[in-house]
C-alpha cells in the first residue's frame, strides 16, 4: 500500500543525511506522482519549489501563493513517499510571527524541513534582476521566531540569502554567518555564478549548504560530484521535472492541435501499464480482496 514511514522518521533521515558528508539529492515534484517517480529512482529527498506551486496554479513567483495552497500542496506531495520532503516557504508569508505560524502548519503538513528568505517581500525569482533584501537584522528576527516556533527539533529550518546578487559575495557569506547563528540548521545561497563561488562559500561557512542547480538561471549547472566534492550537503533541481513535462505537453498539445490525433505521440507517452506499476494498482488490488473477504453464500435470507 502506501507509504509507511513516519514523518518523525523521515525528519530523522533528513537530519542524519546533513551530517553524514554525503551530498543529498533533491529533485523538485509538482505532483504526488512525480515524488514517487523520485522516490522509485532512488534519490535521497523530494523538494517543493514555491515558483513550482505558483506555476500550477497559474501565477508567477512574486510572493501570490499562501500558506495555505503551499501546505496543502506540500502535504500531498510529501504522504506520497517515504522520503524527507523540503519545502520553499518564500519570506515566511508575512512578518516573524508569520514565519513562526508557518513552520507550525508546515511540520503538521508532514513536511521534514523548509526554507526561508531574506527578500522583501513581494518577492521574486532568486535568478531575476530587481531582487532586494530586507536589512540583516530583520532576517534575523524572522529565522529565530521560525526556531522558536519548531516542536520537533529534527525539523530543518533553512535559511536562504539572495543577497550574493544585490550586496555582493562577502556580504552574503556575513548573512549566511549571522542566519547560522540565529539557528538555521542549513545555508541556501541562491544564484551563486560557478564552482569558484560554491568553493569561497564552502571555505568560509562552517554550517551544511545547499546548491540550487535550477536551469536558465544565473547558476552554472555543476554536477552532483563536483558539488559533493566541494562539500555542499544538498542540491536540489526545483523546477526541472515541471519543465520536461510542460515542453512535452506543448509538444504533444500542437501536433494533435495539427494533425488531429495523438497517434504519432504514442512512444513519447508513459504507457497505462507503467503508470498502474508506478501507482502500484495490484497492491491496492490485494488489500481490498482481503479486507473484502466475505460471500454472501450461504446467508440466511
Amino acid at each position: 500500500m502506501g507509504p509507511r514511514t513516519p514523518v518523525a522518521d523521515k525528519r530523522r533521515q533528513f537530519r542524519a543525511g546533513l551530517e553524514s558528508g554525503r551530498l543529498q539529492r533533491f529533485p523538485g515534484a509538482f505532483s504526488p506522482l512525480v515524488a514517487k517517480l523520485i522516490a522509485e529512482v532512488g534519490f535521497d529527498g523530494v523538494y517543493v519549489s514555491g515558483a513550482v506551486v505558483a506555476a500550477d496554479l497559474g501565477l508567477p513567483d512574486i510572493g501570490l501563493t499562501t500558506l495555505t495552497e503551499v501546505a496543502g500542496r506540500g502535504a500531498q506531495i510529501a504522504s506520497a513517499t517515504d522520503l524527507p520532503t523540503f519545502i520553499d516557504a518564500d519570506t515566511g508569508f508575512g512578518e516573524p510571527m508569520n514565519a513562526a505560524r508557518t513552520v507550525t502548519v508546515l511540520e503538521d503538513a508532514g513536511l521534514t524541513g523548509l526554507h526561508l528568505e531574506d527578500q522583501v517581500n513581494p518577492k521574486r525569482c532568486g535568478h531575476l534582476d530587481g531582487k532586494t533584501v530586507v536589512p540583516t537584522g530583520e532576517m534575523v528576527k524572522r529565522l529565530r521566531a521560525a526556531v522558536a516556533a519548531r516542536r520537533d527539533p529534527n525539523f530543518v529550518i533553512c535559511a536562504r540569502t539572495d543577497a550574493a546578487g544585490v550586496e555582493g559575495l562577502d556580504a552574503a557569506i556575513e548573512r549566511a554567518k549571522a542566519y547560522a547563528g540565529a539557528g538555521a540548521d542549513l545555508i541556501f545561497t541562491e544564484a551563486l555564478s560557478g564552482p569558484a563561488d560554491f568553493e569561497q562559500f564552502r571555505a568560509a561557512v562552517d554550517t551544511p549548504l545547499l546548491a540550487n542547480m535550477t536551469e536558465f538561471g544565473k547558476s552554472e549547472l555543476i554536477g552532483a560530484r563536483v558539488l559533493a566534492d566541494i562539500g555542499y550537503n544538498v542540491v536540489i533541481y526545483p523546477v526541472t521535472t515541471l519543465r520536461m513535462a510542460m515542453h512535452a505537453v506543448e509538444v504533444g498539445l500542437r501536433e494533435i492541435e495539427t494533425e488531429g490525433t495523438q497517434s504519432g505521440l504514442l512512444e513519447h507517452m508513459q504507457h497505462r501499464s507503467r503508470l498502474y506499476e508506478l501507482l502500484r494498482y495490484p497492491e491496492y488490488n490485494q488489500f481490498d480482496s482481503e479486507i473484502y473477504n466475505f460471500s454472501l453464500e450461504g446467508v440466511p435470507r
